[in-house]
């Protein structure tokens, strides 16, 4: 099942997400494989449980479309709950990121490039595991979602003015995009 994408402007994007709990979601699995699928027609690379409306600690990546740069990519794809960043090192780079919930946008964002993860796996198998490069990147930026942040708050207070009447835009749905999406400033009836 597909879910719509919630758009830049809701509040579920700027909530920390609680963590949940085996016996709250019996059908984690199921949801994982729904996010997948809604994740995969939108053409992304990593999708957040607040970006489909859910206030929790789930998101899920696959870094395989950059394994032309990193070949230890392949196949990298895994679903992360109850998340926590242990430790981030090394010197920042920036990438220029894009984001399902801010379509039409991307920006050069800086990270750091290797960070320890602690995490459960959708069978509630507990994870201590070190990333770098790309699967870095991408876990940090769905890490952010669930702690209710948004790429465009690493950007500076200029380039974020610049974007405004953008980012306004989009909340209203006034963005072309070619999958589901939920805006929360859309005018009713339309």
């Amino acid at each position: 099942m597909k879910y719509p994408i919630v758009a830049y402007g809701d509040p579920v994007l700027r909530r920390k997400a609680p963590a949940i709990e085996p016996d709250e979601y019996p059908h984690i699995k199921e949801l994982v494989a729904n996010m997948y699928e809604t994740m995969y027609a939108a053409r992304g690379v990593g999708l957040a449980a607040p970006q489909i409306g859910m206030s929790m600690r789930l998101f899920v990546v696959d870094v395989s479309p950059f394994d032309d740069e990193e070949p230890e990519l392949a196949g990298f794809k895994k679903a992360f709950i109850n998340a926590t960043i242990v430790e981030e090192t090394g010197t920042e780079w920036a990438f220029n990121e894009g984001c399902l919930s801010i379509p039409d946008i991307r920006e050069d964002v800086m990270r750091k490039p290797v960070i320890r993860m602690s995490y459960y796996d959708e069978n509630w198998k507990h994870h201590e595991a070190t990333f770098k490069g790309m699967a870095a990147r991408v876990i940090q930026h769905e890490y952010d979602h669930i702690e209710g942040k948004l790429f465009t708050d690493k950007l500076s207070p200029l380039r974020r003015r610049l974007l405004e009447k953008r980012l306004n835009d989009i909340s209203k749905g006034s963005v072309d995009v070619d999958y589901k999406m939920k805006f929360p400033d859309a005018k009713k009836g339309r």
